[in-house]
């Protein structure tokens, strides 16, 4: 049913879209992003990873392959070498998928989703950072200088962005006029 959707066409634009506006916002906001000590990162498609699957009304969208394929353009994109988000953007999916079917599917239950998606998404990046020694902040530095404002960030875009978002959603999944 996903190739004779509207979603063939409008899941990876937006998939697109997410990907580089991340990457342009990160850049226009740098001096307010990473003020030092704090740093945000913008996980535009984390947010639309999580939504797309709350959103696309029974149409299986083929969201794993896609989080792939948006992990290996972000790492080649932001880092110039394969990496983590290639990794990290399908086990998300993973992670949404199973916190789903414990939750209802309203509004407080997917911030909660894409809350524990970030937190999770953000440690495990950091920790495979400390790790290989990429970075040397200890975890409670982590939590208030990056978790934190990362995670008001990107609940603020959550609140913005989630009626546009479903609104594109439902009209691209509605067969009446297809």
């Amino acid at each position: 049913m996903y190739r004779l959707s509207r979603l063939k066409y409008v899941f990876p634009v937006g998939l697109f879209v997410c990907l580089f506006l991340d990457g342009a916002i990160s850049h226009v906001w740098a001096p307010l992003f990473f003020h030092y000590p704090y740093s945000m990162a913008s996980e535009l498609v984390l947010l639309w990873l999580t939504l797309a699957y709350f959103f696309e009304n029974g149409i299986e969208i083929p969201l794993i392959p896609f989080a792939v394929a948006a992990g290996v353009v972000a790492d080649l994109y932001n880092f110039g070498i394969l990496g983590l988000y290639m990794f990290l953007f399908p086990c998300i999916v993973g992670l949404t998928t199973i916190l789903s079917k414990y939750f209802s599917s309203s509004f407080l239950s997917m911030i909660m989703i894409f809350f524990i998606d970030l937190v999770v998404f953000m440690t495990l990046n950091y920790w495979a950072y400390s790790l290989v020694g990429v970075t040397s902040a200890d975890f409670g530095d982590y939590l208030i200088h990056v978790l934190a404002p990362t995670l008001a960030l990107n609940l603020v875009y959550f609140v913005v962005l989630y009626w546009p978002i479903r609104s594109i959603f439902n009209w691209a999944t509605d067969e009446k006029t297809a």
